[in-house]
């Protein structure tokens, strides 16, 4: 079936709102769309309304999935830099972490396509799902290192999805893998020609059969544990970079000469 003949109902929403939202398969699956292409920025407003559509629809007793998906050429080149300055950080910190853990704490699978560069925040929130679908092209990585800063939400995440010396590879180097070598490492569940279309073959074959409600209850008991560990972890990290690393030279200066496009002068403090 084709996406267009998929769609069930689409929300109104704000002509600036910065995500689409429709629910598909006769209401049993939600479709997310980041709809600011190309860079599809994970900023406050993108993080409000994907946060204000969970709160919404996943309370719906016959919803069985959430396909979170973007236009454009690329998925996303990760959070705003501008809201991680001193600031405005805190603030930009906790509200990423909440639709994290929203998404962690799913109580139905998020199924995510991912085309083109998934970067930064944009593969936080993606990480945060259950199934990865990439495209061929797709280029994910944390490349916050880069900028003198560390990846709070992919430090909890990637460890558990696909080991810790894999993670600590992509934290530490800041480097972008491929789908296939995402796919290799676990992190990319199918590489896809039409990712979208991937993701809505597994809905359709594997979860708009089951009961909805069961799923629930599969979906807790596979994740809870989980859950707990990216919790917990969450707000360690979280205390790490506001109350430690945003006090030192170098992660300062990074994210300014990024802004002021300039080459940043570490003094290693």
């Amino acid at each position: 079936m084709s996406q267009a003949a998929a769609a069930a109902q689409t929300m109104t929403a704000p002509a600036e709102s910065p995500l689409k939202v429709s629910l598909e398969r006769d209401g049993r699956l939600l479709k997310l769309t980041l709809a600011r292409p190309k860079a599809n920025i994970v900023d406050a407003a993108m993080i409000a309304a994907l946060q204000a559509a969970l709160d919404e629809y996943l309370v719906r007793p016959e919803l069985r999935g959430v396909l979170l998906t973007a236009e454009g050429p690329h998925f996303s080149f990760g959070a705003s830099v501008d809201e991680h300055m001193p600031d405005s950080c805190a603030q930009m910190l906790k509200s990423l972490h909440a639709l994290v853990l929203k998404l962690v704490e799913s109580p139905v699978p998020v199924l995510v396509a991912v085309r083109g560069q998934c970067l930064g925040g944009g593969l936080e929130v993606v990480a945060a799902g259950n199934f990865i679908f990439a495209a061929p092209n797709a280029q994910l990585g944390q490349p916050e290192i880069k900028l003198a800063v560390f990846a709070p939400a992919a430090s909890c995440l990637l460890p558990e999805r696909i080991g810790q010396a894999q993670a600590e590879d992509l934290l530490f180097s800041g480097r972008s893998v491929s789908a296939e070598e995402a796919l290799l490492m676990g992190l990319v569940s199918v590489v896809a020609e039409d990712p979208d279309q991937a993701a809505y073959d597994y809905f359709d074959k594997h979860l708009a059969p089951v009961s909805a409600s069961t799923l629930r209850f599969a979906v807790k008991a596979a994740r809870s544990q989980f859950a707990q560990r990216v919790r917990a972890k969450i707000e360690f990290v979280e205390k790490l970079y506001l109350e430690e690393m945003m006090k030192t030279h170098d992660s300062v200066e990074g994210l300014m000469a990024f802004v002021e496009k300039r080459q940043p002068t570490w003094l290693d403090r």
